[in-house]
């Protein structure tokens, strides 16, 4: 495949040693574990000058693709507006600008717009610019809102008088994500990392105070663990919540009284997770303590241990909790059914529960911004693969609903052309492994057409079918895209999950393979037509399945893969490092190092052929550091047989998800589709 002129760079080898469990290992590449090592930065660019030219054939076609899938976009638009108290809350995006403008209005939609915050301004001079929260005080008088220049999630907390429109002097650095304001309108919480940046502490400011004076609420000790804050829908309580992937702790505090210690609702219990929120005179807390599907419970709140939890849903194997949502006079049980989002209401005065339906047989539903308590209005947002995304209001008395908003997609989208399907596929040991499909209804079955297969497959988060006008440009040449919902995500329940992960871990790989082989069978792809693509854990799935069976595959997309599993868990100075050992297994541990030796991508490297590859990087990414997907792509070139692509590209200044801008995303899309053209031989 690969006839360019152009020479891909040679990274220098400089073997580091050491013995583990009686094994020698090898590193020929850690010295490129550097952010300020010259010599690495002028890899990484040689990298990049060396993509950028085998791909130089594509430019007219990037820009191509670029231009028709910004002419789908409405660039001038506003999402649907929310009301919190006497304010309607929205943000709209104009053509030409990069970032969203937040905006309310009082009291009517016909009042006056008052723009709050113009991300556009503030993003001006940085080439990469995100936020972390925007969190408006009790009385709408102060917004207080975070944001990241570099793309490290290192966040600096600014505090905005709405109305005068002046900056406070009050300015935080360093602070991760959580920022929950008490109802004085003037005690602010919020949390700060660690040096591995993990959210560690939790803080009180006091408005016109020095930061430097701010008031250690609680400091986590365990590396395990992370926290954040946040105020109840009902704002009687802020709650401190502190978790690992496995266990998890609240605690409270009254919201008037925010000089107050914080109370425990329940003291950490290794391996029980909940999730609180008020509603009444109760805590509803929704936990898998003898329920790994979830069960809700209820605690009164002058005494929520654990021993007078009442249960008001017991747990069900076959359906998992996904989230409740309190009202007044209802609670909204999001719930997982046979791989498939459903939202069940209940009415708490008269205990009348009924399901809410919907039209297609794949789906994704979720809960909108619900903010208002005293309400019988429920926002959620529905879409599927062909639909786009559509914002509800469902009267939970009455059980009408209202659509609000369905984004327009422009130049003539009829979903009619297209159709989804969920099919199975039969993994090595039986389980049946859902497929989420939609193509063209012109498609046809005969192994020509070109294919993308997605999978992800961790943390029990779950790929959901969602619509996407970018894959238009896909559909419209005659692609099929599939996502893989294999075990080690959520979409099935917590059973699914547990079914891919520690030493189960080799199902995820195992699944996404059968999913693979069941689509060439079925006609729907060919090896020389199918490509794969998936992110951060997802590009550890994609990194293990080229080792595995590399024959099947024609293209692979890797963005921010994490691939050095071994070193990356093994360094406590690293984001996740030790919260990572419930997922992966701690590989200081003979067993668990044995099991993970035998999938983790960066040790598997083998000489042999693998398939045209495009792999992505962030410098500045926090949670998959560069050197990973750099390491990686080293290794494989020193290794590797045959002349299939291997193409690297870093963004040197961006974080884990990417560009921050929308234009900027758009052209990312427009780059890795041109890269699926040339290696799949697709007709532009």
């Amino acid at each position: 495949m690969q006839t360019e002129s152009v020479a891909p760079p040679v990274a220098k080898v400089s073997p580091v040693k050491e013995t583990l469990h009686g094994e020698e290992r090898v590193d020929e590449f850690a010295w490129m574990k550097s952010r300020e090592d010259p010599e690495v930065i002028s890899y990484l660019e040689a990298e990049n000058d060396y993509t950028k030219s085998v791909m130089q054939d594509t430019e007219e076609l990037q820009e191509s693709l670029y231009r028709e899938m910004l002419a789908r976009i409405k660039e001038t638009d506003l999402s649907v507006p929310v009301r919190i108290d006497d304010f309607f809350y929205y943000l709209r995006t104009e053509e030409g600008k990069q970032y969203p403008i937040y905006c309310r209005k009082f009291q009517s939609l016909d009042a006056v717009e008052e723009i709050i915050l113009d991300q556009n301004d503030l993003a001006e001079g940085n080439e990469y610019f995100a936020f972390g929260t925007l969190a408006v005080s009790p009385d709408h008088r102060i917004l207080a809102y975070s944001s990241d220049t570099l793309g490290r999630e290192i966040y600096t907390l600014h505090f905005k008088d709405l109305t005068s429109g002046a900056l406070l002097p009050d300015q935080i650095e360093n602070i991760e994500y959580s920022v929950a304001w008490a109802n004085d309108n003037r005690s602010v919480f919020y949390s700060v990392p660690d040096e591995a940046k993990r959210p560690y502490r939790l803080m009180r400011h006091i408005l016109g105070t020095n930061p430097a004076s701010d008031a250690l609420i609680y400091e986590e000790t365990d590396a395990a663990y992370y926290l954040g804050a946040v105020r109840s829908k009902t704002k009687a309580f802020i709650f401190m919540s502190l978790g690992s992937l496995t266990t998890s702790e609240v605690w409270y505090l009254d919201a008037n009284r925010p000089e107050d210690e914080f109370k425990v609702i329940h003291p950490r219990e290794q391996g029980v997770r909940y999730e609180v929120a008020h509603q009444g005179d109760v805590f509803v807390i929704t936990t898998d303590d003898d329920a790994k599907n979830f069960k809700v419970v209820e605690a009164p709140i002058d005494a929520p241990g654990k021993e007078n939890w009442r249960t008001v849903v017991p747990h069900n194997r076959d359906i998992k909790i996904d989230h409740v949502e309190v009202f007044a006079d209802h609670r909204v049980f999001f719930e997982r059914r046979g791989g498939f989002t459903t939202a069940r209401i209940q009415n708490i005065r008269t205990g009348e529960d009924h399901p809410i339906d919907f039209p297609e047989p794949v789906y994704w539903v979720r809960p909108g911004p619900n903010p208002q308590y005293n309400t019988h209005i429920l926002r959620f947002s529905y879409t599927s693969l062909i639909t786009p995304d559509s914002v509800y209001d469902y009267d939970m008395q009455t059980r009408d609903r209202e659509l609000l908003k369905r984004q327009e997609v422009l130049g003539g989208y009829d979903p009619a052309q297209y159709a989804s399907e969920r099919i199975s596929a039969t993994a090595s040991d039986g389980t049946e492994v859902p497929i989420s499909l939609v193509y063209r209804k012109d498609f046809s079955k005969d192994g020509t057409h070109p294919a993308l297969l997605y999978g992800y497959g961790s943390y029990g988060a779950s790929i959901d079918p969602f619509f996407n006008s970018n894959l238009l440009s896909l559909l419209d040449r005659g692609f099929v895209y599939a996502v893989a919902h294999v075990r080690g995500g959520g979409e099935l329940g917590e059973y699914w999950k547990e079914d891919g992960k520690l030493l189960q871990k080799r199902n995820t790989f195992t699944d996404f393979i059968a999913c693979a082989e069941h689509l060439i069978e079925q006609d729907y792809a060919h090896p020389k037509r199918l490509a794969i693509m998936g992110g951060s854990a997802g590009g550890l799935l994609m990194g293990a399945v080229v080792n595995l069976r590399p024959e099947l595959f024609q293209a692979v997309i890797a963005k921010v893969p994490f691939v050095d599993v071994i070193n990356t868990i093994r360094d406590p100075k690293l984001l996740y490092s030790v919260l990572e050992y419930e997922e992966w297994g701690n590989p200081d541990d003979p067993g668990f190092y044995e099991y993970i030796r035998t999938y983790a991508p960066y040790d598997n490297v083998e000489a042999k052929e693998y398939p045209n590859m495009l792999v992505t990087a962030s410098f500045h990414d926090p949670r998959v550091n560069f050197w990973e997907p750099a390491k990686w792509v080293a290794r494989l070139r020193r290794i590797k047989r045959g002349d299939e692509l291997l193409l690297l590209k870093t963004k040197m200044v961006a974080g884990h998800g990417g560009a921050s801008g929308r234009y900027d995303r758009l052209r990312d899309t427009a780059f890795e589709f041109a890269f699926l053209f040339k290696v799949l031989e697709v007709q532009a």
